[in-house]
């Protein structure tokens, strides 16, 4: 019985071409568009958080409590103690694959005319290279063991203060005891990062200078990079338990950033907009078509019910075309779906700079598992959905009616 069912079904949808190619379109166009659309959403996503990670605050970073809130204005007093020590046994985990030491400061930077507020951070200058694989340098070079006193300049701070590399500075700054220090440093590069308001005020000096300005051997951070994003969770959690709660406290680099959440829940609202949108296109473009081919066959639907065929016999063989009908477009939608995001992935999507960013970027279609999945129920389900009507109405209509529809 079901395989006569599933046969009959399958001879009407392909008998009927014009009509079954028309509405196989709209399924096709409508998976096909929602994999690509999910797919470039999930590469922002990606993208956005692999540059902050590589830019700014690496994948967790380990603070003193209350760091955050209030170790901005006074950094000397929220130090770490032993940072080296407590960054071994960080590095022993199994998803870390290395941590890195930073001393944060602010003061006056001097170029010999005017004075710029600035925000600085002592780095070890070998591991940032590694940790900071989205932040390029625009002019100059990096840091190297021979810079005792070199100094990395934002792109708005060299903009600012008019410096080049090789050009002299004075930084201007209170130690921990309170003293004031001034220590003359060479400009050996200019970095852009990710972000613009940090590049307007940012300076990088080596960890060892920024420790004898502020006269302490702590540091204020250790910012760990692990072998995979994915792991951010379990090494955190990881890194939790090895740590003084009273005393240290550790977060991810998504509670870091939080603008990222923001734009995460922003782009999932228009996505989740945009998935309405195209359930509806492909239901109404579907029905339209279901509603005219039954019509079409209105007489061939009465003379099924003057054989002997229940109503529900009727219903059934149009909800079963139609379900063929989602399976084959939605099956289609997903091959051309996954193969024209392979061929844009290849070629690359060439993209602006976000807001408030520097750096643009070359976007993909990334293939998502799940965002393929929902996009071929999403296909299945609407066509499913749009047969119900045109089949309850076709299948109530009396048979003496429904034979007159064809003389």
């Amino acid at each position: 019985m079901i395989a006569m069912l599933l046969k009959l079904a399958l001879r009407n949808v392909f008998r009927q071409k014009t009509r079954t190619g028309m509405t196989l379109a709209a399924i096709i166009f409508g998976v096909a568009g929602l994999i690509l659309a999910g797919g470039f959403v999930e590469d922002i996503f990606v993208q956005l958080g692999e540059a902050t990670i590589h830019s700014q605050t690496g994948h967790i970073q380990v603070f003193r409590k209350d760091f955050l809130a209030r170790g901005s204005r006074h950094p000397d007093r929220f130090l770490i103690d032993a940072p080296d020590t407590l960054a071994r046994r960080i590095t022993a985990l199994p998803e870390v694959a290395e941590v890195a030491a930073r001393l944060n400061f602010s003061g006056l930077l001097n170029n010999g005319k005017r004075d710029l507020a600035i925000i600085g951070e002592g780095i070890e200058f070998d591991k940032e290279v590694r940790l900071g694989s989205y932040l390029t340098i625009s002019a100059g070079r990096q840091l190297t063991g021979a810079d005792r006193y070199g100094m990395l300049v934002g792109q708005g701070v060299a903009h600012s203060l008019s410096l080049e590399p090789g050009d002299p500075v004075t930084l201007v700054m209170n130690a921990a005891d309170g003293a004031l220090n001034t220590v003359d440093f060479e400009v050996v590069g200019i970095f852009r990062s990710f972000s613009r308001d940090f590049d307007a005020r940012a300076v990088r000096i080596p960890l060892a200078a920024a420790q004898e300005l502020l006269a302490t051997p702590g540091a204020n951070l250790l910012v760990a990079t692990l072998h995979r994003t994915e792991d951010t969770d379990a090494a955190l959690a990881a890194i939790r338990s090895t740590l003084d709660p009273q005393a240290l406290e550790a977060q991810s680099w998504r509670q870091l950033a939080d603008f990222y959440d923001k734009t995460v829940q922003l782009y999932d609202r228009q996505f989740g907009v945009l998935q309405l949108i195209i359930l509806l296109m492909v239901v109404l473009s579907v029905a339209n078509s279901v509603n005219m081919n039954a019509f079409e066959r209105m007489s061939e639907f009465g003379t099924l019910q003057a054989l002997g065929n229940r109503r529900r016999d009727v219903f059934r063989l149009i909800l079963v075309e139609n379900v063929l009908l989602g399976l084959i477009g939605a099956t289609l939608g997903v091959v051309i779906g996954v193969t024209l995001a392979l061929l844009v992935s290849a070629i690359g999507i060439p993209m602006p700079p976000p807001p408030n960013a520097n750096l643009g970027y070359t976007a993909t279609i990334r293939i998502v598992p799940l965002t393929i999945l929902s996009a071929f129920l999403i296909g299945l389900v609407a066509t499913a959905m749009a047969a119900i009507f045109p089949a309850r109405r076709v299948s109530a209509t009396p048979v003496v009616d429904a034979l007159r529809q064809g003389t």
